[in-house]
């Protein structure tokens, strides 16, 4: 009997409840439990907010306030939680990026490191980010960075394990909280979308679409000026159902990852049919090009980057580089005490200092 009395007093003080005509919490005392909890869906409201221009959609290009197209060249880095861990994260950092001559920094969020440093304290990272890109001119666009089937719920590697519920709500917190911060022009839905050879399950085009439709009409009902970026499948490299099928939504942009791997050589036509074709009608980037020795010698290498940045920029395709990162490959920097360039660093750090191509 004593065990039991004193295991009801215990759930009493636990619950809230009074024992014995005394209160468990004393008046005055704030009660904090899950009744209190909610999501994060304010504003940031950065007093720098809208320091840059804004850009946006205008038919098959991403424009700036004046109507002028703009296009980006720029670098994928590290999971900002990989950085920060590593003690790498600050804004000098950045600077080493905008020396590259980037005008877009693409950060790739991983759904175990979000889920594992807290969406508040990860969003506290991607503030400090923003901050640091607007401070120099950098645009950024946020990525969801998962490889795999999110209809089935099945992924390449542990670490891009998420669902659909966990998607959603990520990018419902993504667009309350950047809505009106014209640095972030981007938010790319979904990494590279995969079915791997069918081990991961099934999905159509259909299926696809309708997942990035929804995730788009979260985005909208807070933010309606963040641009939204679809991938292709296949890694995020093929975007021909476009032609029957697109996207049923506006002020939209398609993403593409040609890296040399995906088609044999000659490779201007066959990307002309995998995706340049869609330049006629929407915007385009590559959020991820690049190369290193496992794609080939120094001399194929070099062939591939000049006839990837002449071809995208030939149709008005932006172009971002993987990675920023000495340990995420192909690399375009060898350390992180010295920050030198690759040979795919000084590569593309040299074409982006050039003018555009067309």
């Amino acid at each position: 009997m004593k065990r039991i009395a004193i295991s009801v007093a215990l759930f009493a003080i636990l619950s809230g409840m009074s024992v014995l005509g005394q209160s468990a919490n004393p008046a005055g005392k704030k009660v904090n439990g899950w009744w209190g909890a909610s999501y994060l869906t304010q504003p940031w409201n950065s007093p720098d907010a809208k320091k840059l221009p804004l850009i946006s959609v205008s038919g098959n290009r991403f424009v700036d306030p004046a109507g002028k197209p703009v296009l980006f060249r720029g670098v994928n880095i590290g999971d900002p939680d990989k950085i920060e861990s590593e003690g790498h994260w600050s804004k000098d950092f950045f600077v080493k990026i905008k020396e590259t001559g980037a005008t877009v920094v693409r950060i790739p969020v991983h759904p175990v490191a979000w889920r594992g440093r807290g969406a508040a304290n990860y969003l506290a990272l991607l503030d400090q980010a923003v901050q640091w890109c607007t401070e120099l001119g950098l645009y950024v666009d946020i990525d969801w960075h998962s490889i795999g089937n999110l209809k089935a719920g099945m992924f390449q590697d542990p670490m891009y394990e998420t669902s659909l519920p966990e998607t959603y709500n990520f990018w419902r917190t993504m667009a309350a909280h950047f809505n009106g911060n014209h640095t972030v022009a981007f938010f790319e839905l979904f990494n590279e979308p995969t079915l791997f050879g069918g081990l991961l399950g099934t999905m159509s085009w259909e299926e696809w679409r309708q997942i990035n439709e929804d995730m788009i009409s979260i985005i909208r009902a807070a933010d309606k000026e963040t641009i939204p970026l679809v991938a292709g499948l296949d890694w995020a490299y093929d975007l021909t159902p476009l032609r029957i099928n697109p996207i049923r939504a506006e002020r939209i942009g398609y993403v593409t990852h040609p890296y040399p791997n995906k088609r044999k050589q000659p490779w201007p036509s066959k990307w002309e049919e995998d995706f340049g074709f869609a330049a006629e009608h929407y915007p385009i980037i590559a959020t991820e090009i690049g190369f290193d020795s496992h794609y080939g010698s120094k001399g194929e290498n070099d062939t591939y980057g000049t006839e990837i940045t002449t071809y995208l920029e030939s149709r008005g395709m932006s172009w971002v580089v993987w990675c920023f990162d000495p340990e995420w490959g192909p690399s375009m920097i060898s350390s992180w005490d010295t920050y030198e360039l690759t040979d795919e660093g000084k590569f593309f750090s040299d074409a982006m200092h050039k003018a555009p191509a067309h």
